[in-house]
């Protein structure tokens, strides 16, 4: 598998060339602090992984419970569990760093909660309906951003301890409806979701990192986030994830989506911004 991503990589680097200045402007306005040389550094890192992603997405779609298993372990299982005896559903907070597909697929098996993955659609309806059904073939319920919220009442008016796995640095769609921040030295809108929802079901927040260990094995790392939101002030959830992520992206950054115009939108004149 890694041999084919080997390959895979001269060619969309080299040949096909994909992104490739969208990513080369996203980290030299991201780290201005670094050097050319290092920059192209985590560039050349940064469509390697990129390109054993894409593999491993494929090999997703046809992996058994034990194998995903051996590639994909959380380590500290007992941070989660202990909501689950006490029958609280939680938010399951991280972002698009290293392998997030394996969570989607193994979260109902993996956790003692029930699963739901929450995210957009895919733009391609066809290949986001077979991504989805390969997604929930070992329970995962994957559940489109907009229905989040009829899904939510119905868990927590059934009882039904639910983890609500949300990756929070996903561009958003409403400018108007996002929070914005100075993020890596720039203008930066976040959803708001994770917070508004924690805050208004008093749901623990319970962070997720993701580390490659070596190619192709994973360890999640869980922590947690925010006990009792309803105790929080408002945005204090969505200031913390910011400055965890940042902190993050600074210390490895190859591994998160430098590809995407995460930057695309700009803030409205009369939207206010947290420096």
């Amino acid at each position: 598998m890694y041999l084919l991503s080997d390959i895979l990589y001269l060619l969309v680097y080299y040949v096909v060339r994909y992104r490739r200045k969208v990513t080369r402007l996203n980290l030299e306005r991201s780290f201005p602090e670094k050097t050319a040389k290092e920059r192209l550094s985590i560039e050349r890192r940064y469509y390697r992984h990129m390109c054993d992603l894409l593999m491993e997405g494929i090999f997703n779609m046809i992996a058994t419970r034990s194998q995903i298993r051996r590639r994909y372990r959380i380590t500290n299982l007992e941070v989660i569990d202990k909501y689950y005896d006490r029958g609280q559903s939680v938010i399951l907070l991280s972002q698009h760093y290293n392998n997030w597909e394996y969570m989607v697929s193994s979260l109902n098996f993996q956790l003692h909660h029930h699963g739901v993955g929450v995210g957009k659609p895919l733009d391609n309806k066809g290949i986001g309906s077979f991504i989805s059904r390969r997604r929930i073939r070992y329970g995962t319920e994957v559940v489109d951003q907009t229905d989040v919220r009829q899904v939510m009442e119905f868990y927590d008016h059934n009882h039904v301890p639910t983890a609500y796995m949300m990756l929070a640095d996903q561009s958003p769609s409403n400018t108007r409806k996002s929070y914005w921040a100075t993020f890596l030295h720039q203008e930066t809108p976040f959803l708001y979701g994770p917070e508004y929802f924690a805050r208004k079901y008093n749901y623990p927040v319970v962070y997720y990192v993701v580390t490659k260990v070596r190619r192709g094995r994973y360890e999640v790392t869980l922590s947690d986030f925010c006990t009792n939101p309803q105790e929080t002030k408002q945005y204090d959830i969505v200031k913390k994830y910011i400055r965890t992520l940042e902190q993050l992206l600074q210390q490895q950054p190859e591994y998160w989506l430098w590809s995407h115009r995460r930057w695309k939108r700009q803030r409205p004149d009369d939207m206010p911004i947290d420096n």
